[in-house]
């Protein structure tokens, strides 16, 4: 689609990416095939070597999957995107591509489990070292820097504290050093909030997430510039962590609802956190959209609202948050996200189960917390289901 620029977002998220076949079709077309055929012998050479472009394997050139790369490039203002098999193989791809060992991360404390396990248990073998920091304090963030620190990596709001980074001020630390920032935009998605506008060189996303929508397919992806998105490309090439030219199709499908339903989820996650503040069962609640979070203010300079993910503390521990969590007959219990089906876990034991108590500790996760993901389920309904189980503590 030209001159994206000129369009608003939500007209984007419907039209960016379009390609039609010869048949005019008007919904995106499907392309399932492993490979490609070429005209002859020459055309074969020049599209392997890439003095010709076009489509040669599924494995790093598909036209399904280009189209939801081209949408989502859009919706986030970047030059290009390179799509994944999953937001993890998304993170693992940009440091591959962009590390060697002996490089330096420095990261936040407050990372998705997952994200933890990758940096801290498999990077580390390999000789590429990470040094976790607070979220919030931009301060420690400059003193972790090492003359081998190569990479800035965030994830905001987090998961499931939603504590939000300062973008701006983090890159304005690594660009007078050199190093690359990279964010997981995860929770916010482009409709909440554009990390490459605030000076990142780099967005990640679980499309699995919000992007899809509807918890059908897994999916990830790396956006930014081409000098940087051009090198992810060439180790997916060779290593092969590639999105399914069906997967795309459902992303790109879920692309075309996503401000409507950001937009709803949010409005509905404010009305939760609001009423849960309230409950004399709930200890705490974190949720950006409330004036009672530390980072309040600076989530709606850099966010639209406060997304649709609220986590809360019951006043108890493990067994008091079970109860809750058993006591539900309409949240889902599981641990995906972004779904319209309002979701329900418990951190500690679930998404954070991996990280040693200590690890759980410093990222202020307590055996307390049970994290919603709001969906598009009637709030009224939400609330008492949720009030079923606080009502027994």
């Amino acid at each position: 689609m030209a001159d994206c620029d000129k369009y608003q977002l939500e007209t984007l998220a419907v039209r960016a990416g379009t390609a039609r076949t010869q048949f005019n079709e008007h919904s995106e077309a499907m392309y399932l095939t492993s490979s490609f055929v070429f005209d002859n012998a020459a055309q074969a050479a020049a599209r392997f070597s890439g003095e010709e472009e076009g489509n040669v394997y599924s494995r790093f050139t598909n036209p399904t999957v280009a189209a939801f790369q081209e949408r989502l490039a859009a919706l986030e203002g970047a030059e290009a995107a390179v799509a994944t098999s999953s937001g993890m193989s998304a993170i693992l791809a940009l440091v591959m591509a962009h590390l060697s060992a002996g490089d330096h991360i420095v990261a936040s404390n407050s990372l998705f489990g997952a994200t933890l396990q990758l940096f801290n248990n498999i990077l580390s073998r390999f000789g590429i070292e990470t040094t976790c920091v607070s979220q919030t304090d931009v301060g420690a963030w400059q003193a972790a820097i090492r003359p081998n620190t190569k990479l800035f990596f965030l994830e905001t709001p987090s998961n499931p504290l939603t504590e939000i980074a300062d973008i701006k001020a983090l890159c304005d630390v690594a660009h007078a050093k050199e190093i690359l920032v990279a964010v997981d935009n995860c929770f916010c998605t482009p409709v909440l909030q554009r990390p490459l506008d605030l000076g990142a060189d780099m967005v990640v996303h679980s499309a699995t997430k919000y992007l899809d929508g509807q918890g059908r397919v897994l999916g990830g992806a790396v956006v930014g510039p081409k000098k940087y998105t051009d090198e992810v490309l060439k180790f997916l090439r060779t290593a092969g962590p590639t999105l399914s030219a069906f997967n795309a199709w459902v992303l790109l499908k879920g692309l075309e609802t996503l401000q409507i339903r950001m937009e709803a989820q949010s409005a509905k996650a404010l009305l939760i956190a609001q009423w849960l503040e309230a409950h004399p069962k709930v200890a705490r609640v974190f949720y950006p959209g409330l004036p009672s979070h530390p980072q309040h203010a600076l989530a709606m300079r850099q966010q639209k609202n406060g997304g649709g993910i609220v986590s809360f503390e019951v006043k108890g521990a493990r067994a008091e948050a079970w109860r809750v969590v058993d006591s539900c007959k309409l949240l889902s219990i599981t641990a995906n996200l972004g779904d319209t089906k309002t979701t329900l876990t418990h951190p500690a034991s679930t998404t954070h189960g991996r990280i040693s108590p200590e690890a759980r500790a410093a990222a202020g996760i307590s055996e307390g917390l049970l994290r919603v993901a709001v969906g598009l389920e009637a709030v009224e309904d939400l609330q008492a289901d949720l009030d079923r189980g606080l009502s027994q503590l």
